[in-house]
């Protein structure tokens, strides 16, 4: 009995002290470890501000990356924040920096008009591109289940969501990401035929 009593004021004692300490800080996400040591996601801001014409096609091919991969989520900056991902529109071919982009990092997606005129998916065009900054190249030519099969699955191709290879690959180069930004690879991949 005196056992019981012991464990009832202890845990009491350990509640109110619980209560009284400090709150922590918030963690970024790109920082959170989850209580089993698993990396949280990655969240990475994007700017299509510049991208007039475009916001419905950047907000499918967003959609289309968060809800297939687990590891990084794409969410729109705030005014006066920074973003990752800086997202215009151009006249020229699409093209977009090779990452992986890590938190603080930058990639650049330019939306080419020149694709849409020449009858390609601005949705797909988007995703593609948004693709490129989570770190996957172009598989050129390729089928069109392959959306970084770009412009070579030809314009009658509409599929903007990544192939289970692509989710992979995405997820793996995000899985356990350390609160140390790493560089994107830097490279401009321009889609044009």
């Amino acid at each position: 009995m005196l056992h019981s009593k012991w464990f009832a004021a202890a845990g009491t004692a350990a509640a109110v002290a619980l209560l009284m300490a400090p709150t922590a800080q918030a963690v970024p996400a790109q920082e959170a470890v989850t209580q089993t040591g698993v990396a949280a996601v990655t969240t990475l801001r994007y700017d299509a501000t510049r991208a007039p014409g475009w916001e419905a096609a950047v907000s499918a091919g967003v959609a289309s990356w968060n809800s297939n991969v687990r590891n990084v989520r794409l969410i729109p900056a705030q005014p006066g924040t920074r973003a990752e991902i800086q997202i215009i529109a151009t006249s020229g071919w699409p093209q977009a920096t090779l990452g992986p982009v890590r938190p603080g990092g930058l990639a650049r997606v330019e939306l080419g008009s020149q694709a849409v005129t020449e009858g390609h998916d601005k949705t797909r065009i988007a995703a593609h591109e948004i693709g490129h900054t989570l770190g996957l190249p172009d598989t050129k030519p390729g089928p069109c289940s392959q959306l970084m099969s770009g412009s070579s699955a030809g314009i009658s191709c509409k599929n903007a969501v990544p192939n289970a290879t692509e989710r992979a690959r995405v997820d793996s180069a995000y899985a356990g990401l350390t609160a140390t930004p790493a560089p994107a690879d830097g490279r401009l991949l321009v889609d044009a035929p």
